[in-house]
Parts: C-alpha cells; sequence; structure tokens
C-alpha cells in the first residue's frame, strides 16, 4: 500500500512539474495576468493619498521618476554600449524597457516611504510586480525564454536513441531527386508524420572542449531505413544562451516540420552544438586558452555528424549559421572552412568576436597579440580565403541599428569575395529571435533550393517582415 502510495505521489509530482514548466511566458495567463496586477497596483497608489494629501505629493514622486530615468539612461548605456559587460549592446528596444522599468520603480519607491501602512503595502507589492513585468517584457522582446522550462535550464527533448536514425544506402539511385519521385508516385516508404527533436552529447574527442549537451533535429525521411543523404544546418545560439534555444525560442524544429510536410519527408537535419561551454562564458569560437571551441565545431562534430547521421558530406550541403555572439560564430568559421561549409546564416552578428571591450577581449584570449586576433574577425577571414563560391544570408532587427551596421559593412566584404550574398531587414524587431525566426523562414527555403529539397520560386521580400536591403542574388532559382 505505501509502495503505491508513493508511486501515485511521485506520478502527481512529476505532472505538476510538467505543468509548471509548460508554463508560457510570452503569452497566455501568466505574462497577462502580471501585466494587469501591475496596471491595477499603479493606478491604486494614484487614486490612494498619500500623508501629506494627494497632488503635491506626486508631482514631486513623478520628478524622482525622471531623475530615476534619466540615471537609469546613463547606467545602462555605460554598461550596455561602453563597457559592453554582456559581451554584446542589449538593442535599443531593451534599454528603453529598462530605462522606463527604472523610472516607474523610482516612482514607487518614492510613493513607499511617503505612504501610510496601506499604500505601503500596496506599493512594495506593486514593486515586486514592476520588477517581474519588466523582466516579462524585456523577454517578450528577445524571445529568448519561451517557458518556464527554459527558464530554469530544463530539458525539455529526449535523449537521442541512435537506433531510430535510417542509414543512407549507397546506392546511386538513392537520391533527393529519386526521392521525390517516389513521393508523386506515392511509393514512400512509411515513415512517421512529424520529425523529432532530441538532445545529445557530441564527444569532444580532439578539442577536449568541455561543451554542454547539444540538440538535433531529424526530419521525417532521416527515421526510414535507408533515406537519402540530406543537408545539414548547424546551427548556434548566442552569448548567453543554450544550445536548445535554436529549437525553443527559434522554433526551428517546427519550422523544419512545415517545410517537410510539404517535400515528401524531407528536410535539413539541423544540428545545434554548444560553441561556448556554459551560460556566461564566450568561445569566441576559436582556439585559446580558454578552449578549443573552433576545432570542437570544425572538427569533433562534424565527425560526430558524418559518422551518425544519414548527411551528405559535401560543403555545397552544409549550413552553419547562428543568432548574435553564434551568428559571429558562423560568419567567422564558415568563410575560413569552406571545406566543410558551403552556406552561412547570420541573425545579429557582430563585426568581430567580442567578450568585453576590444582591447579587453585582445588581452584575455589572445595575450595583446593583435595579428593573433585579427585571424578571427569575419572580415579578415573572407578576404583571405577569396575569391569564394559561398552564400551568405544575413538578418539584422529594424531597430538594431549596431547589427544593420555591423551586417552592412559584411556584406561588402562578401560581395567583393564573389559570394551569393542576401541581407535583410526584418520589420518591427531589435536584436532578438523575432529577427533570427524571420530571417530563418527564408533561410531554410533558399537552403533546400539550393540543396535540391525542393524549388521554392518565392522573392526573399515576400516573406512576412522582410525588406532586401543589399543582395546579388534577389530570388530564388526557378
Amino acid at each position: 500500500m505505501s509502495l503505491e502510495l508513493t508511486r501515485t505521489r511521485s506520478g502527481t509530482t512529476r505532472e505538476m512539474m510538467d505543468w509548471f514548466f509548460s508554463i508560457h511566458l510570452l503569452k497566455g495567463w501568466l505574462p497577462t495576468s502580471i501585466f494587469a496586477a501591475t496596471a491595477v497596483g499603479i493606478i491604486l497608489l494614484v487614486v490612494l493619498k498619500s500623508k501629506d494629501g494627494w497632488l503635491d505629493p506626486l508631482l514631486k514622486q513623478l520628478g524622482w521618476g525622471v531623475i530615476g530615468g534619466l540615471l537609469g539612461y546613463f547606467i545602462v548605456w555605460l554598461l550596455s554600449d561602453v563597457f559592453v559587460v554582456f559581451g554584446v549592446s542589449l538593442g535599443s528596444l531593451v534599454e528603453t524597457t529598462i530605462v522606463y522599468g527604472i523610472a516607474v520603480l523610482s516612482i514607487l519607491i518614492a510613493m513607499c516611504i511617503d505612504s501610510g501602512k496601506i499604500r505601503r503595502i500596496v506599493s512594495i507589492i506593486t514593486i515586486i510586480l514592476t520588477l517581474i513585468s519588466c523582466g516579462l517584457k524585456v523577454d517578450a522582446i528577445y524571445g529568448e525564454y519561451t517557458t518556464m522550462g527554459s527558464l530554469f535550464g530544463h530539458n525539455q527533448f529526449s535523449k537521442l536513441d541512435p537506433s531510430i536514425i535510417g542509414k543512407a544506402s549507397s546506392s546511386t539511385d538513392n537520391t533527393l531527386e529519386n526521392w521525390e519521385n517516389l513521393g508523386k508516385a506515392n511509393k514512400l516508404p512509411k515513415m512517421p508524420e512529424h520529425g523529432e527533436v532530441h538532445s545529445v552529447d557530441i564527444p569532444a574527442t580532439l578539442s577536449h572542449f568541455k561543451a554542454r549537451t547539444a540538440n538535433i533535429y531529424l526530419p521525417p525521411a532521416a527515421l526510414t531505413k535507408n533515406p537519402p543523404k540530406l543537408p545539414v544546418m548547424v546551427v548556434m545560439a548566442g552569448q548567453p544562451g543554450t544550445p536548445d534555444r535554436f529549437f525553443s525560442a527559434g522554433t526551428l524544429g517546427k519550422k523544419l516540420d512545415d517545410y517537410a510536410s510539404k517535400h515528401y519527408g524531407l528536410a535539413p537535419i539541423a544540428v545545434s552544438p554548444d560553441q561556448n561551454g556554459s551560460l556566461t562564458h564566450n568561445s569566441l569560437c576559436a582556439d585559446t586558452s580558454s578552449g578549443n571551441a573552433e576545432t570542437y565545431i570544425t572538427k569533433d562534430v562534424t565527425n560526430w555528424i558524418t559518422s551518425t547521421l544519414p548527411v551528405d558530406t559535401t560543403p555545397e550541403k552544409w549550413l552553419i549559421g547562428g543568432f548574435s555572439q553564434g551568428g559571429t560564430c558562423a560568419t567567422q568559421l564558415g568563410p575560413a572552412h569552406p571545406d566543410l561549409y558551403g552556406h552561412i546564416y547570420s541573425a545579429g552578428g557582430e563585426i568581430e568576436p567580442a567578450s568585453g571591450s576590444h582591447n579587453a577581449t585582445v588581452k584575455r584570449y589572445f595575450g595583446g597579440n593583435e595579428k593573433a586576433f585579427d585571424k578571427h574577425v569575419p572580415i579578415t577571414i573572407i578576404k583571405h580565403n577569396s575569391p569564394s563560391k559561398q552564400t551568405w544570408f544575413s538578418a539584422a532587427g529594424q531597430v538594431d541599428w549596431k547589427s544593420q551596421k555591423n551586417q552592412k559593412t559584411i556584406s561588402k566584404a562578401a560581395m567583393d569575395a564573389g559570394m551569393s550574398v542576401t541581407t535583410v531587414i526584418v520589420k518591427g524587431t531589435g536584436h532578438d529571435w523575432h529577427t533570427v525566426n524571420a530571417g530563418m523562414m527564408a533561410q531554410i527555403d533558399l537552403f533546400g533550393d539550393e540543396t535540391g529539397l525542393g524549388k521554392a520560386n518565392k522573392e526573399i521580400d515576400s516573406y512576412p517582415l522582410l525588406e532586401v536591403v543589399a543582395s546579388n542574388t534577389n530570388t530564388f532559382n526557378d
């Protein structure tokens, strides 16, 4: 009886934890309730009189809000854009949200000090709600943490069972073209309706890099007994961030599943490895005293993919991409290894790898050696490996001015090197996952077109929110 009771309690606990981890942070009842409660608290504080009346104290409290906002703006500007303590600029939308949040908190603190018992209690509760609201708003701008599970580092994807992966046949008949013909004739092998996303530990055999668990998407075709050799997307999240971000915040698995549903179960295999080793560490995607990140991504990850998955090994069928610091990595490693990657995707990438200021980065990672550092700057790498037949697709948010400036500089160098370049601005977004998602929708179709998965026949700027600002390939191939 006690064992049965223990099992029941254990099952109930798991159900409660699953419910908790599934709570959505970007939409739904939680953010709506928090925002509403915060608004109610502020309205109550305005209506309730302070100890010395109503209008005069309120004007003084608003004055403290102005002072707090101005001071907050100065501090945020210093931390984000001068000292770059977060590794990258926070972006104007986030900076504005934080400044407004500080201004409101300044008013609430002033109200709390100049209040009676009831008003002080309401002030304290509203201060807490405002802090949470500000955090939720910043998260909504970035699109980084989609659920409570992602916030607390809960792994929502099961471990990969290698037995589910089909082994690509060496037969010359097992091509993407023949697979498509079988699909048109309704003669495809049995396959699941949807692809699968899993977590996997990729061994650092050569690099000895201390990488976190990677994530992988397998399309339906890869889960058949004898799949064709498929294209590969190697994608990296930013810093701070975790490898599962492309499948949670970036919904990459769903995007590729949607693609597969229109192409007889065919879609690229996507692997999101860890290029940093921890949430706060920036490896610069280089081999330095902080770890052999470049060797890990280009050798260990590559070797694992080619030995484990049904993939085409030619560079024309491989894409490397990423967001923010991950986009910088892609724009470093892609041009530096044209024998591995034929395609590059960057959303919000930087002009050079950075962990703090330029001088601090060079000193910490390269012992102050500017020449050693310069070998990892995208523009330098692109020029050194010119001419190039690679493609470079980049996306920057409409209010992410810094990324737009970086994008313009790198795209010019890429065009000069002979790359096929497409750069887009995403309307209404900043340095966030909304930019990644909008750009990735077009990139998947473009990559599928270039690798033989299926024709797109669609102009890039016809995608939602996208505006092409520079390109030497205006449309997909007909």
